[in-house]
C-alpha cells in the first residue's frame, strides 16, 4: 500500500491464487514476459496521472478514460483490450450508500490497470485473498470476482433498506404515522438513485459476459452471467422497495388526510351546535328595551333551560341523521 504516491495496490499474479506485491520501481520495470499483473491507482494523484499518460504505454484514449472524473457503467473494446467502468455502493464510514463509488478498468488479459478516487471495499477484499494465496488465478477471474463482490455488497445494502422499510410499514399499520414522511421519502430517493446506476451496470455486465476475447474462458463467463442474474434480481428488488415506499407514503398521506377530515368534522359539529346558541344569546343581548324576561327573576333560568332544550334537540337531530 503506497497511497501517498498514488499507488493503492499492485500485484504480479502467480497463476495459482497468489501474487507478489509490487512497488513503483518494479511496476516501471514490468514487461509482458513477467506475467499477468494488476496495478490499482488513485487517479487524482499527480504521480498516477503522470504515469498513466507518459510511462504506462497505454493508448491515449485509454489513459483519458482511466482519468475521467465522471463515468457511467459501461464495457467496451478499446485499444486491444476491454475498458470497463463499474460502480459499487459506498460503504465507507459516514457515507451514503447511494453515493456510489466508481472504478475504471482496462485489461488486455496480460495487464489490468484500474483507477478510483474513493476506497472500494471489494478491492480490499481481493487484496486479502491474494495475500492469502486464495485470490484469482488470472485477470479474467479477477474481473469476475470484482464484479461479483460489488454486486454482493449491493445485496447487503438492499437487505438493510428492506428491513428499514418493513419497520416503517409496521409502524404505519400500528397507527403510528408520526415522523414517517421523511424516512419513507429517503428510502424512495435512495432506491431511485441506486437504480440510476445499476440499470446501465447491468448492461455493462451483459456486454462484458458476451465479449469474444480469448482470455475469457467459459467458467469466467458463467461467473459473470451468475453475477448478472444476481444484479437483475437486485434491480427488481430496488423497484419493489421503491414501489412499496411509494404505496406506504400514499397510505400515510391518506391517513393524515383522514385524521384532518375527522378533526374538521368534529369542528363542524361543534360549530353547528353553537351557531344557533350564539344567535339566541346575541339576540337576547342587544341593548334595547322590550327584551322578554328582562324584568323577571326567572328570566335567566328560563334562557338556560331554553338553551339546554335547544342543544338536546340538536344532538338528537344529529344522531337521528347519523352525523354523530
Amino acid at each position: 500500500m503506497q497511497e501517498s504516491t498514488g499507488l493503492i495496490t499492485a500485484w504480479l499474479l502467480d497463476g495459482e491464487g497468489g501474487a507478489k506485491a509490487l512497488t513503483w520501481p518494479e511496476i516501471e520495470a514490468l514487461t509482458p514476459e513477467h506475467g499477468m499483473h494488476w496495478v490499482h491507482l488513485d487517479y487524482t494523484h499527480p504521480q498516477s496521472a503522470e504515469w498513466l499518460t507518459e510511462r504506462s504505454g497505454l493508448d491515449p484514449l485509454v489513459s483519458e478514460a482511466l482519468l475521467a472524473a465522471e463515468t457511467r457503467p459501461r464495457a467496451a473494446s478499446m485499444a486491444g483490450g476491454l475498458l470497463i467502468n463499474l460502480r459499487g455502493v459506498n460503504r465507507n464510514p459516514g457515507a451514503d450508500p447511494e453515493d456510489m463509488v466508481s472504478i475504471r478498468l482496462w485489461c488486455d488479459g496480460k495487464r489490468l490497470v484500474s483507477t478510483r478516487r474513493r476506497r472500494l471495499a471489494t478491492v480490499a477484499m481481493l487484496d486479502e485473498q491474494l495475500r492469502a494465496a486464495e485470490g484469482p488465478v488470472d485477470l479474467a477471474d479477477l474481473l469476475a470476482r470484482l464484479a461479483d463482490g460489488m454486486v454482493t455488497r449491493l445485496g447487503l445494502v438492499l437487505d438493510e433498506q428492506g428491513e428499514e422499510l418493513a419497520e416503517l410499514e409496521e409502524q404505519l399499520l400500528e397507527g403510528d404515522a408520526q415522523q414517517l414522511r421523511a424516512p419513507l421519502m429517503n428510502l424512495r430517493r435512495v432506491a431511485i438513485q441506486l437504480r440510476r446506476y445499476l440499470a446501465p451496470q447491468r448492461e455493462a455486465l451483459l456486454r462484458l459476459s458476451a465479449e469474444r476475447v480469448v482470455w475469457f474462458d467459459e467458467p469466467t463467463r458463467a461467473s459473470l452471467r451468475e453475477t448478472l442474474d444476481t444484479l437483475t434480481r437486485h434491480i427488481e428488488e430496488l423497484d419493489a422497495i421503491r414501489d412499496r415506499a411509494t404505496v406506504a407514503y400514499e397510505e400515510l398521506g391518506n391517513r393524515l388526510a383522514e385524521q384532518l377530515n375527522q378533526r374538521m368534522y368534529l369542528l363542524s359539529i361543534i360549530t353547528g351546535v353553537f351557531l344557533p346558541l350564539g344567535f339566541l344569546t346575541g339576540l337576547l343581548g342587544i341593548n334595547v328595551g322590550g327584551i322578554p324576561g328582562a324584568d323577571s327573576s326567572w328570566g335567566f333560568a328560563s334562557v338556560v333551560v331554553l338553551i339546554a332544550l335547544l342543544v338536546g334537540g340538536q344532538l338528537y337531530y344529529f344522531r337521528h341523521k347519523g352525523w354523530l
